[in-house]
């Protein structure tokens, strides 16, 4: 499975949530995974560089890839069970490319006017690539929001714009918090450096509906059903094929 990050607007914490979900697919899900830095920042790249310095932490792979990327992509996904996709903010090849591929979508926003200036455009890019890839799984997100009680409306604003478009806003969003920061500067995310803390919940909600399960578990079930019908299939077929040579 490929998911893409990404959006036009940079600064709305795409790397932060591609780095989080990594994390979360990993270790809860117990999936293998593989990142694309697609970021001429090498944001990803160099928080991947200090995790897997540290002996402690679950290992994620990391690759840098721009342009043309859609092959590349395709590639991988034979290899790992989630491909994630951190791109830059910007409409670019590499977004484009990667929309074509993607099985999911997450485009996160800050509750800010300038942000939400870019709707309309990601709006008309998923429209298009949907012409391509019509089983791509678009939302948008609502990040680094006010913690503050009477600055909750403008998260209900943010979402209420993103809802006039026609592609699903997470009801999950995160807010800012130092930890976001002190984690990526370590090679940690936020499962590791505070499990059992609200940032982590954020973060683990915005993956699960973002992929529609209710748990890493159901992940870990899912790929063990396809396994075992996959494991039927090579049997029944490996039979068949005894059993025709026995009748010639």
């Amino acid at each position: 499975m490929i998911i893409l990050v990404g959006g036009e607007k940079g600064g709305s914490g795409k790397s932060c949530l591609a780095q989080n979900i990594a994390v979360f697919l990993t270790t809860e899900a117990q999936a293998s995974v593989i990142m694309v830095d697609c970021d001429p920042q090498r944001t990803t790249s160099d928080w991947i560089q200090a995790r897997n310095n540290n002996p402690n932490l679950a290992t994620i792979n990391c690759v840098q890839l721009y342009g043309k990327i859609r092959n590349d992509l395709l590639s991988l996904e034979q290899h790992y069970d989630y491909v994630i996709v951190d791109c830059g903010g910007q409409d670019n090849l590499a977004l484009r490319a990667s929309m074509s591929v993607a099985s999911h979508v997450l485009m996160p926003l800050r509750p800010k006017r300038r942000d939400l200036k870019t709707v309309s455009h990601m709006d008309d890019i998923v429209s298009t690539c949907l012409m391509i890839n019509p089983k791509m799984q678009a939302s948008f997100v609502i990040t680094q929001c006010p913690s503050l009680p009477n600055q909750a409306g403008r998260i209900t604003e943010a979402k209420d714009v993103c809802r006039t478009y026609d592609i699903k806003v997470l009801d999950a969003v995160n807010y800012s918090r130092n930890i976001y920061d002190d984690s990526e500067e370590s090679g940690l995310s936020v499962f590791e450096l505070e499990p059992k803390g609200k940032a982590t919940e954020e973060m683990r909600s915005i993956a699960c509906e973002l992929l529609g399960i209710t748990d890493a578990k159901q992940l870990i079930d899912q790929r063990n059903n396809i396994a075992s019908v996959t494991t039927l299939r090579g049997n029944y077929g490996t039979g068949r094929s005894q059993e025709k040579r026995f009748v010639m």
